[in-house]
């Protein structure tokens, strides 16, 4: 992970397009050359729309709040279920197509080009390896979300745009996992632990940590990381108020928790492109 705060949130079109179309190129030397004693052999370039959307959910995720100098969003690829991508060790509102990584789920990235990798892309491969129905993957330290990780009471549905937690999210405790204590999801065994863990959910804590969100899509991964944020605030303020806290009805907030968000997708991805 990155150990500093990016200083720059902002992109222009021009420079967001441009780093996206040189990102291709780089993709497309990657899956020519892959192999060849570097690495596991490349699945090809991905779809330009693919790489053009895992860079805006980076810059989204950064214009949200949900992810600062720390975290990380991945894509499955789109021509093989069994590859990747993940930027390099890079703070995310900094992320250029050029930075995009293949990745096998085993998570070792086809060319590293010596670059240097995120150290919990094992919570991204471990993921994709337990459930096939996921094609993306958000690790944030998003903050309203994190004392939830810790206080013993659980994230409920209270929030409309947030019912896809209806059946509950489940708390990751690193100390599950064999050997010295981590606080890092930094290895294969941490990575396969979180994934049981998260089991079926959309969602799973970590103590004192952060989150892992998965989705079918991008923009859907990236509507629950922001929306579940939205839902933890909203929820610690109606215990503050006091009372009884209420529930959304279950079989209403299950007719809403496959939503993609792709309407505030399209305006979120405006906002980080027109810049």
């Amino acid at each position: 992970m990155t150990p500093k705060r990016p200083c720059d949130h902002h992109v222009t079109r021009r420079h967001f397009v441009m780093t996206s179309t040189t990102g291709l190129v780089g993709v497309l030397f990657d899956a020519t050359l892959g192999g060849a004693g570097r690495g596991p052999a490349s699945a090809g370039a991905p779809d330009s729309k693919l790489i053009e959307d895992l860079v805006a959910a980076n810059r989204i995720l950064a214009d949200q709040g949900i992810v600062d100098g720390y975290g990380h969003v991945s894509a499955r690829h789109d021509r093989d279920p069994t590859r990747y991508l993940l930027s390099r060790d890079l703070a995310p509102a900094l992320v250029t197509a050029d930075d995009i990584m293949e990745y096998e789920l085993d998570s070792n990235p086809v060319d590293a080009k010596g670059r240097s990798l995120y150290s919990e892309r094992f919570i991204h491969g471990e993921i994709y390896k337990a459930r096939p129905d996921v094609r993306a993957v958000v690790h944030s330290h998003s903050p309203a979300v994190i004392p939830f990780s810790v206080s013993g009471i659980s994230l409920r549905p209270v929030f409309h745009a947030a019912a896809f937690i209806v059946d509950g999210v489940p708390v990751f405790d690193t100390r599950r996992v064999p050997g010295p204590p981590h606080l890092l999801i930094n290895s294969p065994e941490a990575g396969r632990a979180l994934a049981q863990t998260l089991g079926s959910k959309p969602a799973v804590l970590i103590l004192g940590h952060g989150v892992a969100v998965v989705g079918t899509s991008l923009p859907m991964v990236v509507g629950r990381s922001i929306y579940l944020e939205t839902s933890a605030k909203i929820q610690s303020q109606a215990i503050a108020l006091g009372g009884q806290l209420t529930e959304l009805d279950p079989a209403a907030a299950r007719e809403l928790a496959s939503s993609d968000y792709r309407r505030p997708w399209e305006l979120w991805k405006r906002r980080v492109t027109m810049k």
